[in-house]
C-alpha cells in the first residue's frame, strides 16, 4: 500500500466526521496545552525549590582546636556523599560577620571574644531530609564539635509543598493524557462507522485489518500534530509576549533546560503519540468487529 494513498485516506477521514475530529483537536489541544503549561510552572517550582534548598546550610560549631584538628574534622565531614562544600569560619572572620550584620552595635559585642570558629557545610540539594537529619546527628558525635545547628523544619516544609504539588501534578497530568485519548478514540470509532460498508467491501476483496487500519492511525497522528502544533503556538505567544506584558512575574519563569524547544518538541512528540494511541485502540478494536456478513 503506497503512502500517499494512507495519507489521503488518513486526511479525507477528518471530513468525514468533522465535528467529531474537532471536538478531538480541540480536546488534545486544551489537554497538550495545560500539560506544557503545568511543566514550565513545575520545573520552575522545583528550581526555587532547589535554590532554597541551597542557601540552607548546616553550621557546625567547634570548641578551640589547633589547626591540624581543624583540618582533621574538615576533612571528615567532606568525605560523605551528601556534603557538597565545607568552608571554614575563623573566630575573627566570624566577628567581622557578627560586625556586618549587626552594625556599630554588634562591635563591641564581637570584641568580647564569645564568637566560636565554625564550618559552614553546603549540603547538596538533592539531598532527602532524613538523610540531612543522619548526617548532622552524626556530625554532632564527632570530637571538637560544640554544637550543630540546621533549620530542619524549613527543608522539610520545602520537601512537603513540593511533594504535594508534584504528586497533584502528575495525577491532573494523566487525567487530561486520559479524557484527550478517549475523545480521539471515539472521533476514530465514529469515523470507522461512517466507512464501514467501505470496509465490509475492502474485506471481500481480501484486505487485511492491517491494511484498513492504517488510515485511520494516520487520521489520529494528523490530530495530534494539528493539535500540538496550536498548542505550542498559543503557550509561547501567552508566556512570552501577553502575560509578561499584563503580569510581569510571569516574565521571571524559564522554559526547561533554557531553551524553548525542548518543551514544545515535547509537547509535538506527546500529542502526536496520544493521537497515534487512541486512533491505534479504536482501529483495533472496531476494524475486527467489521464482519463481511453484517
Amino acid at each position: 500500500m503506497s503512502l500517499g494513498y494512507i495519507i489521503k485516506e488518513g486526511m479525507a477521514g477528518l471530513n468525514r466526521a468533522r465535528l467529531a475530529a474537532f471536538t478531538s483537536i480541540f480536546s488534545l489541544f486544551i489537554a497538550v496545552l495545560l500539560l506544557g503549561v503545568l511543566t514550565r510552572v513545575s520545573y520552575n517550582a522545583y528550581e526555587v525549590g532547589q535554590s532554597l534548598k541551597r542557601s540552607i546550610d548546616v553550621e557546625v560549631f567547634l570548641m578551640d582546636l589547633d589547626e591540624r584538628t581543624t583540618r582533621e574534622l574538615s576533612n571528615k565531614i567532606d568525605r560523605s556523599n551528601l556534603v557538597q562544600t565545607v568552608n571554614y569560619i575563623s573566630k575573627d572572620s566570624a566577628a567581622t560577620i557578627f560586625k556586618q550584620e549587626f552594625g556599630a552595635g554588634g562591635g563591641s559585642l564581637a570584641k568580647l571574644d564569645f564568637l566560636p570558629a565554625s564550618f559552614r557545610v553546603e549540603i547538596k540539594p538533592e539531598t532527602e531530609i532524613t538523610k540531612v537529619d543522619s548526617l548532622v546527628q552524626a556530625i554532632k558525635n564527632y570530637r571538637g564539635v560544640e554544637e550543630v545547628k540546621f533549620n530542619q523544619q524549613l527543608l522539610q516544609m520545602i520537601e512537603d509543598r513540593f511533594r504535594t504539588f508534584a504528586t497533584a501534578g502528575v495525577g491532573l497530568g494523566l487525567l487530561i493524557l486520559l479524557a484527550a485519548v478517549v475523545l480521539v478514540f471515539n472521533t476514530i470509532r465514529l469515523t470507522i462507522y461512517a466507512k464501514r460498508g467501505l470496509i465490509k467491501a475492502m474485506k471481500l476483496v481480501g484486505a487485511t485489518n492491517t491494511f484498513i487500519r492504517r488510515p485511520f492511525v494516520v487520521e489520529g497522528i494528523m490530530q495530534g500534530i494539528i493539535a500540538g502544533l496550536l498548542s505550542i503556538g498559543v503557550m509561547y505567544i501567552s508566556f512570552q509576549y501577553v502575560l509578561p506584558h499584563y503580569v510581569p512575574q510571569f516574565g521571571i519563569l524559564e522554559w526547561p533546560f533554557g531553551r524553548w524547544y525542548y518543551l514544545c518538541g515535547a509537547m509535538l512528540l506527546l500529542s502526536m503519540f496520544m493521537g497515534f494511541l487512541g486512533s491505534q485502540w479504536a482501529a483495533r478494536r472496531f476494524i475486527k468487529k467489521t464482519s463481511i456478513s453484517e
